[in-house]
């Protein structure tokens, strides 16, 4: 600091000059000089002392100071919108990826010693082969017929038959069912008459099967009277002509087999068709033929009405139309089934031998005559017989005592249904013995101890014994 001609103080070298004027030509110099070391690092005073920053650090030759920051370009704010007034931001240029280098091919030689070129052509795949249908047999001249006579669940009862049969020139199958028929009305029409016209004309006729009752659910006229169905007069009516139908057959000495109506899908009429299979079953037998009841077949394990159920491959299929009466194909096959069993064993129909046994040694199953009530399934000494008359007949060794005969094949009895006595007791249920000791009263009822026996590890008695 220094002093010019006029006593005024100028600038330094270490700090800037203020000169302030004041009145009657005075002037007094204010000086600002840099801070001592001691006030950079403290403040102005050692009262108030003033704290350094997180980013100081200390210099040898100038105490504490900050540290240079880098400088770090902004990023720029990448933004969705954009005014009209403003300019986007150009995308950047994509990326050049140089080329991948592939040598070229090997082309094959060109000359006479080249080899030819093998062109590939499209392989034509050979038609589907379709098997060709089974031509019909011609049954013109066939040596047994089979008429059915019914409603028009007869009808698909013949066709069932027709399957049954289609391998068989020698069988016959004649359908003369005619829909919405019945024994109640006859103005439709009337089925002892119309059978006796056809079996008069067709005198090959060997079998006959029957199916009805399913129209006859409604009243029948007495004379000027008009009954109402299932009454006791109603039922008179029917059964005598019930057995009409079934002295057509039995005068001409025709085997007759009748096949019951399956229940329906309306549970009234599943319950009133049961009272008039009641009736043609008894009307049947005592006439001497051959009832079949197809019920278990086409019903559930409840013995309720079922559309759907097991083939005869044992496949689950739908057996019944949408309108719970008339069958499908698998169930007219199915039903067809039924009398087709009776209908092989009136014939006279048997097992083929096996194999390991001579064909001599078995014996046909002999043919029921005609005028003779026909076996019953339930009838085990019948069974009995006819199974013994197939066996060959073996010597027995000397000594040894002859052991009763076994049939081959016992009662049908259903699997998938409980059978219950009328007591409502399962067939199959042990009787319970009796009580005589008082031990399950006394200790399941009671809840009382058994009684110690003498030697047993509860005998806690001494000396023991």
């Amino acid at each position: 600091m220094r002093r010019d001609a006029t006593n005024r103080v100028v600038t330094t070298a270490k700090g800037p000059r203020i000169v302030l004027a004041l009145g009657f030509g005075l002037a007094l110099p204010l000086v600002l000089l840099p801070p001592s070391p001691a006030e950079a690092q403290w403040g102005d005073n050692y009262d108030q002392p003033r704290r350094r920053g997180r980013d100081a650090y200390y210099r040898e030759d100038d105490g504490y100071a900050r540290a240079p920051r880098r400088a770090t370009a902004p990023e720029p704010e990448r933004r969705q919108f954009y005014w009209p007034w403003e300019d986007r931001p150009s995308a950047p240029e994509p990326r050049q990826v140089a080329p991948t280098y592939r040598p070229p091919r090997p082309r094959p030689p060109v000359g006479a010693d080249a080899a030819p070129r093998q062109i590939r052509r499209p392989q034509t795949r050979p038609a589907p082969t379709i098997a060709a249908p089974t031509p019909a047999l011609k049954k013109t001249e066939a040596k047994v017929q089979i008429a059915v006579f019914g409603d028009s669940l007869a009808d698909h009862l013949s066709r069932g038959l027709d399957d049954v049969f289609a391998d068989s020139a020698d069988i016959a199958v004649i359908d003369r069912a005619k829909g919405d028929s019945g024994l109640v009305r006859r103005d439709v029409i009337d089925w002892p008459k119309a059978a006796d016209d056809y079996l008069k004309a067709n005198p090959k006729v060997g079998y006959a099967v029957v199916m009805l009752g399913a129209n006859d659910r409604q009243p029948i006229r007495d004379g000027d009277q008009t009954l109402d169905p299932l009454t006791d007069r109603w039922r008179e009516l029917y059964r005598a002509r019930v057995e009409a139908l079934v002295n057509v057959f039995a005068d001409r000495k025709i085997p007759l087999v009748w096949v019951g109506t399956p229940p329906m899908r309306s549970e009234s009429l599943t319950r009133d068709l049961g009272s008039i299979n009641d009736i043609i079953r008894d009307a049947v037998t005592k006439g001497g033929g051959t009832y079949v009841d197809v019920g278990p077949g086409f019903s559930d394990d409840r013995n309720h009405y079922t559309a759907t159920g097991p083939d005869l491959d044992g496949q689950t299929a739908k057996l019944r139309t949408a309108d719970g009466v008339h069958f499908t194909h698998a169930g007219a096959r199915k039903l067809a089934h039924f009398a087709d069993v009776e209908l092989k064993r009136l014939m006279g129909a048997t097992t083929p031998a096996a194999p390991e046994q001579p064909a001599a040694a078995v014996s046909a199953l002999p043919a029921t005559p005609l005028d003779a009530a026909p076996t019953k399934l339930d009838d085990v000494t019948a069974i009995d017989r006819q199974i013994t008359a197939m066996l060959p007949s073996l010597p027995e060794p000397p000594g040894v005592p002859a052991l009763p005969v076994k049939p081959a094949a016992g009662p049908v009895v259903p699997l998938g249904r409980v059978e219950l006595s009328p007591g409502g007791v399962l067939v199959s249920g042990r009787p319970r013995d009796g009580d005589a000791t008082g031990t399950v009263e006394r200790a399941l009822q009671r809840g009382a101890a058994p009684l110690p026996q003498p030697g047993r590890a509860d005998d806690f008695r001494w000396p023991p014994g």
